[in-house]
């Protein structure tokens, strides 16, 4: 069987260009572009901040979010966060302004990052919730136990 290389020389240079020029649209990952392109979870980046708290706290402390929810429900990612003495972080369920339970919590892997752990994966009911927008990550500290740095997640 003699299959023609232009052919997949022009699909390969197409793709090259797509990405290249960012034609997909805010995809500055693989797992995003896989997720704008419909094959899983799209990776975000979301900033937590100590005003999204309830009640809201005054901090100089700050943090990236960039936790991905898959199709299948699994969840992956990291919290990055600065100017904070961080003990714990958590994904939890709750609505914009509404605090609630703890339902995923996070590892420490350093002084400034927390991750997801291993195999991690939603129920069907906080897939739904996180769906809704209502699911949440906070970071703890010794100085605000209930909470310093917050964000909604986004489905």
């Amino acid at each position: 069987m003699n299959v023609p290389k232009k052919k997949s020389v022009r699909c390969a240079t197409s793709l090259a260009l797509v990405l290249s020029l960012g034609l997909l649209g805010g995809c500055d990952t693989m797992s995003g572009m896989m997720g704008k392109m419909g094959l899983g979870g799209s990776k975000t980046t979301l900033e937590l901040k100590g005003e999204n708290e309830v009640p809201p706290v005054a901090t100089k402390a700050s943090g990236r979010s960039t936790i991905t929810v898959a199709d299948d429900r699994t969840v992956s990612g990291s919290v990055l966060i600065e100017d904070m003495n961080a003990n714990a972080a958590h994904i939890h369920r709750g609505a914009k302004g509404e605090n609630g339970p703890v339902i995923l919590p996070l590892t420490k892997t350093s002084d400034k990052a927390f991750s997801v752990p291993a195999n991690a994966r939603l129920t069907e009911s906080q897939f739904a919730d996180y769906k809704a927008g209502n699911l949440y990550i906070n970071v703890h500290s010794p100085t605000h136990p209930a909470g310093e740095l917050r964000v909604q997640l986004k489905p």
